[in-house]
């Protein structure tokens, strides 16, 4: 039997990514000791991140599809700057088993899982089947090639249900429908939108659960064995995009929240996994029973919150799994203290849609203090180009209690300034002030009940 060498020690890191979560890379880099390469468009060229790497290399214009989407362009960019390693962050080609597999023919090394795995759990069928391999609940459903086998699945699950693309995530693709006429309506259109974003039209059709709860649990693999860092509640949402997440999930029972991080050992050890990942879960709430939905295979933008109750540098850990390390940590070492909870601040214009609010920054002001932390690219004078996801910053707070945690952040928000643009920083208030939410538990629905009573307005 041959025995794989190890990799050699990491020394240089190519990031290819930009915003909070490039800045969030390098500076676990340069507390390693790493020299750090980033990869730059040029609307991002004097960005904060820009200044705190190493080196930086431009890659192409502004538009995504014309720098951070260049397979060819970065492995170039990481061999001809001599990185021996590549970290993709989250969004862009994070979760393309290309990259990984470009990455590897290449001799450079992909901080992530392997192209294989990614490519299987990307596949939300092929992922389906390996919950169901690892004995992990999936919610009833399945494959439809055709609108008339969409109808025979929805008539055997009952309505309402929900179309979702097999591809992809993040709400593109998913459309719920109430009844048959609204499936005959839907079921095209989800295979479009599939299709469009992510090249892939195939779906499938789950039963929706009236009142459920998103609820994901950490794992760190290192391909022999897997541990748990506890779970989030990714429950407030809207347009099925992350809002607010917190960790632990409130209000969950014991046996619960067990079952799920069990379940996601489970998943995860089934297929070898190697690196961060995510395992996320549906709480069916008035059952009080959990299903899988999906795992992402990548670090999170939500990745704070598990970092500020366990004391553990994700990013320290997937470089570490990188280079061929066996897990340093063992399930009963750790821990998990306190209660995080973070927001998601937007550049997005409530009176207008919350569409995107590009522009300049003419203040930045972040509040510092015990139990805090601010994970952002944005500064006074900063841009916020037209070409990339709305979100500036995310602000997290801990404390010894769920209630502690909301108090800093609630206090932490209201001295937050970011001027010149508008942000959803009024929508986070709200929401944390809301009794629903101080009680906990809040179901997917909370959001959009709560802006449909209280509709918000955010003035320059």
């Amino acid at each position: 039997m041959t025995t794989l060498s190890p990799p050699p020690p990491i020394r240089r890191v190519l990031v290819a990514n930009r915003g909070e979560i490039a800045v969030r890379i390098l500076r676990t880099l340069r507390r390693l000791g790493i020299e750090s390469v980033l990869a730059v468009s040029t609307a991002d060229r004097d960005s904060m991140a820009a200044r705190l790497a190493d080196r930086s290399v431009c890659i192409g214009p502004g538009r995504a599809t014309e720098s951070y989407l260049r397979i060819d362009t970065l492995v170039q960019a990481a061999l001809g700057t001599g990185s021996q390693a590549v970290h993709p962050g989250y969004g862009f080609l994070s979760e393309r088993a290309e990259f990984a597999q470009a990455c590897e023919d290449n001799g450079v090394i992909f901080i992530g899982p392997t192209a294989d795995q990614i490519s299987r759990v990307g596949d939300k069928l092929q992922a389906r089947q390996i919950a169901e391999e690892a004995g992990v609940p999936v919610t009833p459903g399945g494959p439809v090639a055709t609108l008339e086998e969409a109808l025979s699945m929805a008539e055997r699950i009952g309505y309402p249900v929900l179309i979702k693309a097999v591809g992809g995530g993040g709400g593109r693709g998913l459309k719920r429908a109430e009844s048959p006429q609204q499936l005959r309506q839907l079921f095209e259109l989800a295979s479009a939108e599939a299709l469009s974003a992510f090249g892939d039209g195939r779906v499938y059709i789950e039963c929706f659960v009236t009142q459920g709860r998103h609820v994901e649990v950490q794992v760190l693999g290192d391909g022999q064995q897997v541990v748990h860092l506890g779970d989030r509640d990714c429950s407030v949402q809207r347009r099925y995009q992350k809002v607010i997440e917190e960790a632990p999930a409130p209000c969950l029972p014991d046996e619960l929240r067990e079952g799920l991080r069990q379940a996601a050992v489970r998943f995860a050890s089934h297929i070898g996994y190697r690196n961060a990942g995510t395992i996320e879960f549906l709480v069916d709430v008035p059952r009080q029973q959990f299903y899988f939905l999906e795992m992402n295979a990548r670090i999170q933008v939500e990745h704070p919150v598990t970092e500020m109750v366990t004391g553990v540098d994700l990013v320290e850990q997937q470089i570490n799994i990188a280079q061929g390390r066996p897990l340093a940590l063992l399930q009963d070492e750790i821990r998990i203290q306190g209660h995080a909870i973070e927001c998601r601040i937007n550049a997005e214009d409530p009176d207008r849609d919350f569409a995107p609010s590009p522009g300049r920054i003419t203040e930045a002001f972040f509040p510092t203090g015990e139990g805090l932390r601010v994970d952002t690219h944005m500064e006074t004078r900063a841009v916020i180009p037209p070409f990339y996801d709305s979100m500036v910053a995310k602000v997290i707070a801990v404390g010894n209690s769920r209630e502690e945690a909301r108090g800093r952040l609630v206090h932490a928000l209201s001295q937050t300034r970011l001027t010149g643009i508008k942000t959803n920083i009024p929508l986070h208030l709200a929401v944390l002030e809301s009794q629903e939410f101080v009680e906990g538990g809040v179901d997917t629905g909370f959001l959009g009940r709560h802006l449909a009573e209280q509709p918000l307005s955010n003035p320059a």
